[in-house]
């Protein structure tokens, strides 16, 4: 009888243990395309200070200078939770194993193509040979996006276009100055545009061209996570949707992107085979490394 009391107080014992380590653990948190703790903090501040209200858990930034270096963090166990997009995702998944614990759904999330409303051209193939702009190597929205609309057109993006890749502002620029035949971008950059141009310019541009809605962004978790803790932080996004939500939309420039945004906690890989298929068309079939680190 003693040994079964002993043994029931040693279980009873265990189970606290491990619920107040979970309770006290601390999660650190990586964003994969912003550098710095100032911006980390300017962008996600607010959203970081309500998930630890929700969840109970403590939560630091860790900055990272690339992607490749958020991936290797992830590996290492540097780092618990990552936010990136879905071309982030699907190495994280290969190379690191890296499940998901919510994902950040964003309306009319779309690449398209660009162009001045006066110009000659009506369809993607009538920019062959043409001088394409595109954002940041690698980014889903303004590279691959806008790549796999050409091939979905017949054209070879890598061959058949003169391809400059530049910040997204200057491709802008340069398109209005006519140094450029047409930029590729996402919905929300080209709404950021028009918005600051003169009301009588703002229809002097056209798109010829737009994807289907992308895949969503994802807060994703490293391998070595304990099921536990992801279960609670995805449990806590479902209990606490608005109050999360309306916390990331209180950072600064880097998160308008969200506006009406919702968290999903129903995500599945096959989801993001879209983006293996621009990996592909990009020439890195492999999807194993990130374009341009």
């Amino acid at each position: 009888m003693f040994r079964k009391i002993l043994g029931a107080s040693l279980l009873a014992v265990s189970a606290l243990s491990t619920s107040l380590a979970v309770q006290a653990q601390t999660i650190k948190m990586a964003v994969t395309d912003l550098v710095g703790m100032e911006e980390l903090q300017r962008e996600f501040g607010p959203f970081k200070k309500e998930l630890e209200r929700a969840t109970g858990t403590t939560i630091d930034f860790l900055p990272v200078t690339n992607r490749t270096a958020g991936l290797e963090a992830l590996r290492f166990k540097k780092v618990d939770f990552v936010l990136a997009g879905p071309a982030e995702y699907v190495v994280m998944h290969k190379r690191a194993n890296a499940g998901v614990v919510v994902g950040l759904y964003r309306p009319n999330y779309y690449s398209q193509v660009v162009v001045k409303a006066d110009s000659p051209y009506f369809t993607i193939k009538d920019l062959q040979g043409k001088r394409v702009g595109l954002g940041s190597v690698g980014s889903t929205s303004r590279h691959l996006g806008p790549i796999q609309l050409f091939a979905d057109a017949g054209l070879d993006p890598l061959k058949d276009t003169k391809i400059t890749h530049t910040n997204i502002r200057v491709a802008w620029e340069a398109l209005k100055k006519g140094d450029l035949d047409a930029v590729g971008m996402g919905r929300s950059d080209l709404e950021g545009f028009l918005a600051k141009e003169p009301e009588n310019q703002q229809n002097a541009f056209r798109i010829i061209a737009r994807g289907g809605d992308l895949p969503n962004d994802l807060l994703m978790a490293g391998e070595h996570v304990p099921a536990v803790t992801v279960d609670k932080f995805r449990k806590a996004f479902a209990d606490n949707s608005d109050a999360l939500i309306a916390s990331v939309l209180q950072g600064a420039d880097h998160v308008k992107r969200y506006k009406g945004m919702r968290f999903l906690t129903q995500v599945a890989n096959k989801d993001y085979d879209v983006v293996r298929s621009m990996y592909k068309t990009a020439g890195y079939p492999e999807y194993a490394s990130f374009i341009g680190d």
